[in-house]
């Protein structure tokens, strides 16, 4: 659960950022249309575009002239999400239908190429001077390969046998933390921030992500589907190799089988075996790098909810 002032600020982040992009996402074609606003309109966290305006604050930079750059992170996020449910044929995201099972597979993967080009127009509409808007356009799409790269890393491995914790960690640093990272420093390097506390922002978001995505792990298991919105246990039956799986797997576990009652007993060994509770432990760690790389920013309200998101990306219930 988030605190309570880092959850109204998250809403009142996330309904700015929404509202910014009804308004800067219309196409001629009603299909594409909707299959672009589609995720939108599903809700979310909007947590990265937080992370921006928040990190940009802290920096004493202006949140309101850094919208379009904020809204643009939001669209490589919900990019990366259109297309991995294509990959790993997901049928439900945030409780409803993903995009290519409610518009069809052509009109998901032109929605996602959509979202990808807008986010960089949009990142170009931002109220900073053209050296920082190059060097920030630079940096996301860097960040664009790595996602790319932890993503095929990520399938590679449900195929191979000896995956270790040093692999899960650098393929969730790329495919995850990656963006978290870029989303922190952006707000940062737009706001004209130091080097130095630009690189604190990035290392910040870097162990934000990490723990954010072990958490994502243990809360696929351990949280109802409701809640969830997609099903439980599904990266089990798939072979994922997530931190829990990679303990598990060292002490005799076995996947299980695809219906539900084999995927419950197996989270039931999981816990047995300390495997939810180890990855718990390793999530806190990264917790606590990320509230260490902010140590140095002055204080200001803006740090202190950034040392809460910090807490929250660990911590949150769903």
């Amino acid at each position: 659960m988030s605190p309570p002032g880092l959850e109204r600020e998250l809403e009142r982040r996330g309904r700015e950022v929404g509202r910014y992009l009804e308004s800067h996402i219309r196409l001629d074609e009603p299909t594409l249309q909707g299959a672009s606003l589609h995720l939108l309109h599903a809700g979310g966290k909007r947590m990265r575009p937080a992370l921006l305006l928040l990190a940009a604050e802290a920096c004493g930079g202006s949140p309101r002239r850094l919208l379009p750059a904020a809204a643009a992170v939001e669209l490589v996020h919900t990019f990366t999400l259109i297309h991995d449910d294509i990959m790993d044929q997901d049928t439900l995201r945030r409780g409803v239908p993903t995009v290519h099972t409610r518009y069809g597979l052509p009109a998901a993967i032109l929605a996602g190429d959509t979202r990808y080009s807008k986010a960089f127009e949009l990142l170009a509409r931002s109220r900073a001077p053209s050296s920082r808007l190059a060097a920030s356009s630079l940096r996301l799409a860097e960040t664009c390969v790595e996602i790319c790269e932890g993503q095929a890393l990520d399938m590679a491995y449900e195929n191979h046998h000896r995956v270790t914790e040093a692999h899960y960690i650098e393929m969730v640093r790329r495919k995850t933390a990656s963006l978290i990272a870029a989303s922190a420093s952006l707000g940062g390097l737009l706001a004209g921030a130091t080097p130095a506390t630009v690189a604190r922002l990035d290392a910040c978001g870097t162990a934000m992500g990490i723990g954010f995505q072990i958490s994502d792990d243990i809360l696929g298991l351990t949280t109802t589907e409701k809640t969830l919105g997609k099903r439980r246990g599904n990266d089990l039956v798939r072979g994922k190799k997530t931190l829990v799986w990679l303990h598990a797997t060292r002490r005799g576990f076995k996947p299980p089988r695809g219906d539900r009652a084999s995927i419950e007993r197996a989270i039931r060994q999981l816990e047995n075996l300390g495997s939810i509770g180890y990855a718990r432990q390793r999530a806190e760690e990264y917790r606590h790098r990320a509230r260490r790389a902010l140590a140095p920013l002055l204080g200001s309200r803006a740090k202190s909810l950034l040392l809460e998101f910090a807490d929250y990306s660990v911590r949150r219930g769903h």
